[in-house]
C-alpha cells in the first residue's frame, strides 16, 4: 500500500536498516543516564541542528509527541496569557487545549484563503505569548516566512510555532520566532511516538521567570537534563535513534526545502490541468506539504475508495472540511515513482469523469 496520509505517513525505506542496527547495538537497552545513550543523544541533536540550520543558540528536546508540546508551553511558559492565531482545526484544538489549563488563551481567527491582518492583531502585554500554525495540516495552508519576520519585527514577545507538518521538508525562518515543534511521523520520515523542541534563548528567559517545575514535563526540567544530555523521563530511545540515523542519511535543509517547493508547484498545476479543484485558491496562502483537494462528499468517498483498491492511501479531509476535500502528503520520504502511481491514478478517474 502506497500512503499519501499526510501523517503518520510513509516511512524512509532505510529505516527498516536502522531498526536492526539498532537492535544487534544493544543501545536500545542502555540506561537513559549511561554514558553509550547520552553519546547518542548528544549526537542525534547536532545532526538535527546541522542538517535543519538550526541557530547555534537554540536548544532541542524530545517530547512524547508535538501534542505534548501545547501541555508544556502552557505550564512552563505562558505567564500572563496567550494569542492563539490560527484559520483551521489544529490551531483551534491548540488554543481550547491551552485554554483548559490556563483559562487565559485568546484567539484571532481568520480566514484560510488570506493571512492574518496586523492592524487587527491586538497583544495584550509583553508577556504574551503569540501562537501560530506554520502549516496548518487541516486544510492544507501555510504561513509565509516573510508574515514571521514581520510579526518579529514588530513584537518582542515569546512567539510559538506548531510546525508539525512542515518541519524537517521545508526551511524554517527559526530567528523569527522562540518555540519551534513537530512529531516525527510527517516530514521527518519516521514512525509515529516523539516530539521535536526547539527552543530560544527569548523562549527559556520567560520559562525561567516564570519558574514552573511541577510536572514530569515541566520545560525548566527537561532543560536542566537536556543540558547533561540526559532525559527528564525514560524516553523513547529507538526513536531518538532513528532521528539520528535518518538526519545523517538527509540532504541539507536547503536542498530537500527546494525539491519540496518543485514538487508542491508541480502537484497544484497538475491537479487544475486534470480538472480537480483545490481547496485553497489563494496560491500565496498553500501549503507545500500537505495538498488539499476540494470534492463534493460523495465523489471524495468514491476517490479514497478506489484509490484503496489500487493500492493507494489518500489523506481524508479534517475539521470543518472532513467531508468535502481529501489531501495529498508531499513529504520527503515519498518518491517520484510513488507519486507517478497516484498521477495515473486520478488521471484514470478524471477521464472516466469526462466521459460520464
Amino acid at each position: 500500500m502506497i500512503t499519501f496520509y499526510p501523517g503518520p505517513s510513509k516511512v524512509y525505506p532505510q529505516v527498516e536498516d536502522y531498526l536492526h542496527e539498532a537492535f544487534e547495538s544493544g543501545l536500545i537497552s542502555e540506561n537513559h543516564r549511561s554514558e553509550p545513550f547520552m553519546r547518542m543523544l548528544e549526537e542525534t541533536i547536532r545532526n538535527l541542528k546541522s542538517k535543519l540550520a538550526v541557530p547555534d543558540d537554540y536548544e532541542v528536546y524530545f517530547t512524547s509527541s508535538a501534542t505534548e508540546c501545547w501541555e508544556i508551553i502552557a505550564q512552563s511558559v505562558i505567564r500572563d496569557s496567550s494569542l492563539h492565531i490560527f484559520n483551521g482545526a489544529f490551531g483551534e484544538k491548540w488554543k481550547e487545549y491551552t485554554h483548559n489549563i490556563t483559562g487565559k488563551a485568546m484567539s484571532y481567527a481568520f480566514d484560510p484563503e488570506q493571512l492574518p491582518d496586523f492592524s487587527e492583531i491586538t497583544v495584550s502585554s509583553p508577556d504574551e505569548v503569540i501562537c501560530l500554525t506554520h502549516n496548518e495540516t487541516s486544510n492544507g495552508t501555510a504561513i509565509p516566512a516573510s508574515f514571521l519576520n514581520k510579526l518579529r519585527s514588530q513584537v518582542q514577545n515569546v512567539i510559538a510555532i506548531d510546525a508539525t507538518s512542515s518541519m524537517a521538508g521545508v526551511e524554517m525562518p527559526w530567528e523569527s520566532a522562540d518555540i519551534w515543534y513537530a512529531s516525527v511521523q510527517k516530514c521527518f520520515g519516521l514512525p509515529a511516538g516523539m516530539g521535536v523542541m526547539i527552543v530560544s534563548p527569548r523562549a527559556i528567559a520567560q520559562a525561567e521567570r516564570v519558574g514552573e517545575r511541577s510536572h514530569y514535563n515541566s520545560l525548566l526540567f527537561i532543560r536542566d537534563n537536556f543540558l547533561k544530555n540526559q532525559t527528564s523521563y525514560t524516553p523513547n530511545t529507538l526513536a531518538i535513534y532513528l532521528l539520528g540515523k535518518v538526519m545523517k542519511q538527509v540532504a541539507p535543509i536547503k536542498e530537500v526545502s527546494s525539491h519540496t517547493g518543485r514538487r508542491a508547484a508541480d502537484w497544484y498545476s497538475f491537479l487544475k490541468e486534470n480538472n480537480y479543484q483545490l481547496l485553497i485558491e489563494n496560491e500565496a496562502v498553500r501549503s507545500e506539504t500537505v495538498v488539499a483537494v476540494y470534492a463534493e462528499k460523495d465523489r471524495a468517498l468514491y476517490l479514497k475508495k478506489a484509490a484503496k483498491q489500487a493500492g493507494i492511501t489518500l489523506g481524508n479531509g479534517y475539521g470543518k472540511d472532513k467531508e468535502k476535500s481529501f489531501r495529498i502528503a508531499n513529504f520527503p520520504a515519498i518518491d517520484d515513482k510513488e507519486i507517478s502511481i497516484l498521477k495515473d491514478f486520478l488521471i484514470g478517474e478524471a477521464s472516466k469523469t469526462a466521459n460520464e
